[in-house]
């Protein structure tokens, strides 16, 4: 392993210290780091309250603040969190004989297809669903989103530590089933009911935003649990309870303070499965970062281009089919060319890197990593079914 990196304390490039929190890298100097995020960090760290900013080595520009951040303050700012409240990642079992691409990204269901509870009351996902519906949230269940959202079944690959593996009932070879989605429009409502009066200011009354947050974290792990259980029936085999279920939009009150994490996992002591791209592993890690990293690791590889940029590139440098099968031969299921190009493995960065940054900074110890079979963003339903849909989508 490299030499463990000290991490980047950077001083406000503007603002006096002693009126602005302490901002950290964890990311080695030769790590793909934008300046725009820095600067982004630096205006989180200069808000009233602020204590510390810890970036992650995904670090990238956000909509207001830093993505890949856990930002520390004694003020609760819910634009922080962000809209997606509740967005994490959770990783099932899968018990399959034969595992065949090609054969089973055909099975998928359609999961922009809202389940409905009368309409769909017979469909067996329910079956996961214990209590109530969080706030009362019916739209969009059992969908996956757009974004950077999926769902992937994968094969273990390399098992880096056994003993860890074991215990978490994995070993090489075994399939699982990663999903990554969040609360499907309940976040926004929270973030534009409180945005439509303060603005990008405190919550006047945090424990009221923290009930409703809550609400939009528990949605978004009972969906990530429809999701699993829709693929589950649909491929043929039993759904299960996950092996990890981590939020990464989120914020806590920890230590008599708040912990925002936007696009952070939690890392303390927990474990986390780092999202590479859809052509590369991902990696399953051991998280034990402290308070200076905001107790929070990494939550996936991090853009390196703007969806704009990785549209234009892509197109002149890849076709439709290209992307449909990735380096490492797994297939993707999308029916949305333009999501494709933007979602294109060479529009993010490294996992390697990243992950050798957590390592080096003393963060995380990975664990295994995950090999890419199927990763489904929208179903592909053909040209004129596209069409439709995309027409669909303005009268909506």
């Amino acid at each position: 392993m490299s030499q463990r990196h000290s991490p980047q304390e950077l001083p406000p490039p503007s603002t006096p210290a002693e009126k602005a929190a302490t901002v950290t890298v964890f990311a080695s100097p030769t790590s793909w780091i934008e300046s725009d995020a820095v600067a982004q960090c630096h205006q989180v760290a200069a808000l009233d309250g602020m204590t510390h900013v810890a970036a992650m080595p995904d670090l990238h520009p956000g909509k207001g603040a830093p993505i890949g951040a856990a930002m520390t303050s004694t003020v609760l700012y819910p634009f922080l969190v962000g809209s997606d409240i509740g967005c994490g990642i959770a990783v099932f079992p899968v018990r399959l004989k034969r595992a065949v691409p090609e054969k089973l990204a055909a099975r998928f269901p359609d999961l922009d297809r809202a389940l409905d509870p009368e309409r769909d009351a017979d469909d067996p996902a329910w079956t996961v669903m214990k209590g109530d519906i969080p706030a009362g949230h019916v739209e969009g269940l059992g969908t996956v989103g757009r974004g950077n959202h999926f769902v992937e079944l994968a094969r273990i690959g390399t098992v880096l530590d056994p003993d860890h593996a074991a215990r978490l009932g994995l070993d090489a070879g075994d399939l699982v089933l990663i999903v990554h989605s969040g609360s499907r429009g309940l976040g926004e409502r929270i973030l534009r009911e409180h945005t439509a009066v303060h603005g990008a200011g405190p919550a006047p009354d945090p424990g009221a935003y923290l009930a409703m947050h809550d609400e939009a974290v528990r949605w978004g792990s009972l969906n990530r649990r429809l999701l699993a259980a829709r693929v589950a029936h649909a491929l043929g085999f039993e759904p299960a309870e996950p092996i990890l279920d981590q939020c990464h939009n989120l914020v806590e009150r920890r230590d008599g303070v708040y912990l925002h994490r936007k696009g952070a996992a939690p890392g303390d002591g927990r474990d986390v499965l780092i999202a590479g791209t859809r052509g590369t592993p991902s990696y399953l890690v051991a998280a034990h970062a402290g308070p200076d990293a905001g107790h929070s690791v990494a939550h996936g590889a991090g853009r390196k281009m703007s969806r704009a940029d990785a549209l234009r590139r892509g197109r002149a440098k890849h076709t439709v089919e290209e992307l449909r099968r990735t380096p490492v031969g797994s297939l993707v299921v999308c029916g949305d060319r333009q999501l494709l190009f933007e979602e294109a493995p060479t529009a993010y960065k490294r996992i390697e890197q990243v992950i050798a940054d957590l390592v080096d900074h003393g963060l995380a110890t990975p664990v295994a990593t995950t090999i890419p079979l199927v990763t489904y963003k929208t179903p592909d339903l053909g040209p004129a079914s596209e069409r439709n849909r995309r027409r669909g989508r303005g009268r909506s």
